[in-house]
């Protein structure tokens, strides 16, 4: 019986062969992979949905001296991945105008974020962490204030002549510009 040698493949084949496999298993690999990323990731492209005017109290239930009160703000609230309907997002202190207009300021001190209180003694705000206070009108009050600006003045719609709608937004703590957070 004659053995007949079976000559081998050259390792270049072999190679190649390796090489096309890794890449077609890569590539096989990497598509549902990524894919899957951007499905995860696609909520952080999209823009909060919390722009949108917010019902926060009557126009009765301001006293007609202006004197500010404090009102919770209380609205859906969509993030990234989470849809949270009617929660507290914030909180505003509205002053009555005249008749017929209404002034509102976010809470939160433009200095280092802690909240304001207002001051009926002194007909002013004041913010306990670091002792800026403002006037009613929302103006820095003392030139020695460590807070960059007055408090952050919120958009007022009246509608339906009675309602109080607020565009409500909090801004960076510790800048000069008002600048939406």
């Amino acid at each position: 019986m004659e053995t007949h040698d079976v000559p081998q493949q050259p390792a270049r084949r072999n190679f190649i062969k390796k090489t096309c496999a890794v890449f077609v298993g890569a590539v096989t690999g990497l598509v549902p992979a990524i894919s899957g990323l951007i499905v995860f990731l696609d909520p952080l492209r999209r823009k909060s949905q919390d722009s949108d005017a917010v019902l926060v109290a009557s126009l009765s239930s301001l006293p007609a001296d202006g004197v500010p009160r404090k009102f919770s703000v209380i609205a859906s609230h969509t993030d990234a991945w989470n849809r949270m309907p009617r929660v507290p997002v914030g909180a505003v202190y509205l002053r009555r105008i005249g008749d017929e207009q209404v002034q509102a300021f976010n809470v939160i001190c433009p200095h280092a974020g802690c909240f304001v209180d207002y001051d009926l003694s002194k007909k002013s705000y004041h913010c306990p962490c670091h002792n800026s206070s403002f006037a009613l009108d929302g103006r820095i009050a003392d030139p020695k204030s460590p807070s960059p600006r007055g408090l952050d003045e919120l958009d007022v719609d009246l509608r339906n002549g009675n309602e109080i709608w607020v565009k409500f937004q909090n801004f960076r703590a510790g800048d000069k510009e008002k600048i939406p957070a």
